[in-house]
């Protein structure tokens, strides 16, 4: 039972911090996203097992697992009555019962807050753009798209590349007028299908989920550099689809011509600033040869940390 609290602080301050450093998973984004998830899905759940775990302990009548004076053989008696005290059992219980509260919070504020931005920006942009089917705005410029785009896709009056989608049951595919001006053929066809792998693979929820749990996490032990790398990745995960469609070289040229245009709150966009798109640059060139054998490392890692709380849960059976 103990173990368990230990194990949520760990993959809540330290771990998420450890591996944003550690930037070789990048190579393998979707493997890496797993991997990011199951750290703070694993760190969440650990702090709501911790009651759960207490009172299995107790009913067994012996809140202290028999690890631990293996371990710690150091600890006196005066410390055990205090581990197995009913203090002990209301604290943990305490632990898993804020941390539920917290992850309902923010599941809540969360989801409420990213809906609200996106209804309210696809209302003003199908009141601002022209429909991307219309024949009264034709698509003209340095690059034309091979067949007439969809009319979910919105056209803004912007002289700025720019392209990012809103996705959810009214999902909204935006371009400016600058994108289509400055981009060739297969540029834009790059930039169309990193923005239909958004919303295709609805990329939104993998970044709302980890959203939530980073914000379940109290403030103090937040990484903000995790949720950071959670966005590059996700990112990384679209060039890699439009990267099968389009080839290398259109799809770098796309990203440095979009450099910089960062997409509005609550939506996914190719733009990003220009560290991260050196980086995704760097790994749209890596990913000619693929890490099998990191693909297998990261995803063993993953399953390690998912099942780390359930394996602490079960010693206290």
């Amino acid at each position: 039972m103990l173990l368990l609290p230990v194990l949520a602080l760990l993959l809540a301050g330290p771990g998420p911090r450890w591996m944003a450093r550690f930037t070789g998973f990048r190579r393998s984004p979707g493997p890496a996203l797993v991997a990011w998830q199951a750290v703070g899905l694993s760190a969440v759940l650990s702090a709501l097992l911790v009651g759960p775990a207490a009172l299995i302990s107790a009913r067994h009548g012996d809140l202290i697992p028999d690890v631990i004076p293996v371990f710690m053989p150091v600890l006196d008696q005066a410390a055990s009555d205090v581990i197995g005290s009913p203090a002990t059992l209301a604290i943990a219980l305490a632990i898993s019962g804020i941390t539920l509260i917290l992850l309902l919070m923010s599941g809540h504020r969360v989801g409420t807050g990213l809906r609200t931005l996106r209804r309210r920006h696809r209302e003003l942009v199908d009141m601002l753009a022209a429909p991307g089917g219309t024949d009264a705005h034709p698509i003209s410029g340095h690059g034309h798209p091979p067949a007439q785009l969809p009319a979910w896709v919105r056209i803004l009056e912007d002289v700025s590349p720019t392209a990012y989608c809103l996705p959810g049951l009214r999902q909204r595919l935006v371009l400016s007028r600058g994108t289509l001006a400055q981009l060739t053929t297969d540029e834009l066809n790059a930039v169309l299908a990193h923005e239909q792998a958004h919303l295709r693979n609805r990329h939104d929820l993998l970044l709302e989920f980890f959203t939530v749990l980073h914000h379940t996490v109290p403030a103090p032990l937040r990484c903000g550099a995790a949720l950071s790398e959670v966005h590059l990745l996700v990112e990384a995960l679209a060039d890699r689809a439009a990267l099968r469609q389009v080839g290398a070289r259109p799809l770098a040229r796309a990203l440095v011509t979009m450099a910089e245009s960062r997409p509005p709150d609550a939506s996914l966009g190719s733009g990003t600033d220009i560290t991260a798109t050196r980086v995704r640059l760097e790994l749209i060139a890596a990913a000619a040869q693929p890490a099998r054998m990191l693909t297998t490392i990261i995803t063993a890692f993953a399953v390690a940390v998912l099942a780390s709380p359930w394996l602490l849960l079960l010693s206290a059976l």
